[in-house]
C-alpha cells in the first residue's frame, strides 16, 4: 500500500487551514472574479467575428468563416493609412509634450511649503479631469470660433489679425488644439500618482542633503527624480501601449467636414464605418488589430526599458 508523502500532506493541511481562516475573503473574491470572467474574458470570444462574414440572423456560430478577408479589406481601404498616421501622430505629440507635465507639476507641488496654497492648486489642477468633453469643446468654440470667438475677435480688434483664424475648422490647427486640450484636461489628474510616489520618499534624505549644502534643484535632481524613476518608467510604458488608440469622445466632438483629413482617427473610423453601417465583422477586425499592436508596443517598450534603464513592469 502506497503511503502519502508527509510534505504533501502537510501542505494540504496548511491550505485547508488557510481556507477555513480566510473563508470570507475568498467568498468576497468571488464577486470581482465573476465580473472579470463574465464581462472581460468571456467577451473575448467575440473577437472571432473578425474572421467571419458576420450576419446578425445567423449569429457568431452560424456565420461563414472568411479568414483574413476583413483584414485584407482593411489594408486595401484608401484612407486607412492616413487614419493610422493621424492616430499615431496625435498620440506621439501628446506623449512628447504631455508626458513630462504631470511629473513637473508633482515636483512643483511637492516644493510648495504652504499647505493651503498646495491644496487649492491641487483642486484647480484636478478639476479639468471632471469636465465633460462636450463642455471642453464648447469652451473651445466660444474662445476660438470664427463667428463669435472671444480670442479671434479680440485679436482682430487689436489689429493683430485681419480676420479670425479658423482654428476649429482648419486641419492644420486641429492637432495643436487636440493635444493642448488633452494635456489641459489630464495633466493635473495624472500628476496624482507622481505626488503619491514623491510622498513616499524619506524626508531625512532631503534634510541630509540640505545640511550638506545641496540647492533645491540639486535635491530634485539627486533625490526626487531617482526615487520616482520606476513610477515614471511604468507610466511611460503604459502610455506607449496607447499610441494606436485615440480619444474617441474628443475626436467625435472636434471632428467636422473641414478638418476630417487630420481629425479622423481609428476609433472614430470604427464608429462611423464599422458600427454605423452595421459592419460588425469589419469593426472587430480593426479593434483586434489595435489590441495586437498595443500589446506589441507594451512588451517592446518594457523590454527596451529593462535593457536601457534597468526598470520595467516585470
Amino acid at each position: 500500500m502506497k503511503t502519502e508523502d508527509p510534505a504533501k500532506s502537510k501542505k494540504r493541511a496548511l491550505l485547508a487551514r488557510d481556507l477555513r481562516r480566510d473563508r470570507w475573503l475568498y467568498i468576497f473574491m468571488i464577486i470581482p472574479l465573476a465580473y472579470y470572467i463574465i464581462f472581460k474574458y468571456f467577451p473575448m470570444y467575440g473577437a472571432v467575428i473578425a474572421f467571419k462574414d458576420f450576419k446578425i440572423g445567423l449569429g457568431i456560430f452560424g456565420s461563414r468563416w472568411v479568414g483574413l478577408d476583413q483584414f485584407n479589406r482593411l489594408f486595401r481601404t484608401p484612407d486607412f493609412f492616413k487614419i493610422v498616421k493621424n492616430t499615431l501622430l496625435l498620440n506621439v505629440y501628446a506623449l512628447v509634450f504631455g508626458f513630462p507635465i504631470p511629473v513637473i507639476l508633482a515636483i512643483l507641488l511637492n516644493e510648495v511649503r504652504s499647505a493651503l496654497f498646495k491644496r487649492v492648486n491641487q483642486s484647480i489642477l484636478y478639476l479639468p479631469h471632471f469636465i465633460s468633453w462636450v463642455i471642453v469643446v464648447g469652451l473651445c468654440q466660444t474662445f476660438f470660433g470664427t463667428v463669435n470667438g472671444v480670442v479671434s475677435n479680440l485679436m482682430v480688434q487689436l489689429n493683430l489679425l485681419e480676420k479670425p483664424l479658423p482654428i476649429m475648422t482648419d486641419p492644420k490647427y486641429y492637432w495643436v488644439l487636440a493635444v493642448s486640450t488633452e494635456i489641459w484636461k489630464s495633466a493635473g489628474w495624472n500628476a496624482i500618482i507622481y505626488i503619491a510616489a514623491i510622498s513616499g520618499i524619506d524626508a531625512t534624505l532631503y534634510e541630509a542633503a540640505q545640511i550638506d549644502g545641496a540647492s533645491r534643484l540639486q535635491r530634485i535632481g539627486y533625490i526626487t527624480l531617482p526615487a520616482i524613476k520606476g513610477t515614471i518608467v511604468i507610466m511611460f510604458i503604459l502610455s506607449l501601449g496607447g499610441l494606436i488608440n485615440g480619444n474617441l469622445e474628443q475626436a467625435r466632438l472636434m471632428s467636422n467636414a473641414f478638418n476630417r483629413n487630420t481629425s479622423e482617427i481609428i476609433n472614430l473610423y470604427v464608429l462611423t464605418i464599422g458600427l454605423g453601417n452595421f459592419r460588425f465583422d469589419y469593426a472587430a477586425a480593426v479593434g483586434l488589430m489595435q489590441s495586437v499592436i498595443s500589446a506589441v508596443l507594451v512588451f517592446s517598450s518594457n523590454w527596451l526599458s529593462r535593457r536601457l534603464a534597468g526598470a520595467s513592469i516585470y
